[in-house]
């Protein structure tokens, strides 16, 4: 692997700052999954604005960069062979060809992070959270569901972001998605995001 594949270009380990009367949480890789516009990536800034010290994992691609996106924070921008070789190290706990680019979870990030004491978290879709279970059994898997199926679609149209056929799209892998909530180890219902907050706090918590 060459200086711009994960391993290369992670920074050292620095002290971790965690908010003042915070809960300590458990050096633990927690998998945050559910259907989309359920709120996943809100919950998630939430926890990590409240525990600074949560490690949000960073996912390879090997699609090119979009105005905006920068390498190593958006993603890790990987050519073909780079990510070949982490797929055959093992240096991916998942991964996927997405509209034909692959993206995957590299392994490395991920273990440093709890070498250093960090919990770490990792947002995937369905596919990705059953890979994990393979590669790295000892994850905590936690499905995060809407209270209803009105209020799932409510969400997702309320966002604005995709025309018609792509929420038609969206809301059938919905469907598929959450007959599979009774694989995960816990489900938490989004109802109200400080509520659900809290919730997964104490799912995380020493």
């Amino acid at each position: 692997m060459n200086d711009t594949a994960p391993s290369a270009r992670e920074h050292q380990p620095e002290a971790v700052p965690r908010a003042n009367g915070a809960e300590r949480l458990s050096p633990r890789v927690y998998v945050i999954s559910g259907p989309t516009a359920v709120g996943k990536g809100t919950i998630v800034e939430r926890l990590r604005r409240i525990h600074p010290e949560i490690f949000v994992s960073c996912s390879a691609t090997t699609r090119k960069p979009r105005p905006g996106e920068v390498d190593g924070v958006s993603y890790y921008f990987l050519d073909d062979a780079q990510f070949d070789e982490l797929v055959i190290s093992g240096g991916l706990l998942e991964w996927a060809g997405v509209h034909g680019d692959r993206y995957g979870t590299p392994r490395e990030p991920v273990e440093r992070a709890l070498r250093e004491g960090r919990p770490v978290i990792l947002e995937i879709d369905l596919q990705g959270a059953r890979q994990v279970r393979h590669s790295y059994p000892q994850a905590v898997e936690i499905f995060l569901a809407p209270p209803s199926w009105e209020e799932l679609v409510h969400r997702l149209r309320g966002r604005g972001t995709e025309n018609q056929d792509q929420q038609s799209r969206r809301l059938r892998t919905a469907r598929h998605e959450l007959d599979a909530e009774d694989e995960f180890d816990h489900v938490v219902v989004n109802r109200e995001i400080g509520t659900t907050v809290r919730e997964m706090v104490d799912l995380m918590r020493l």
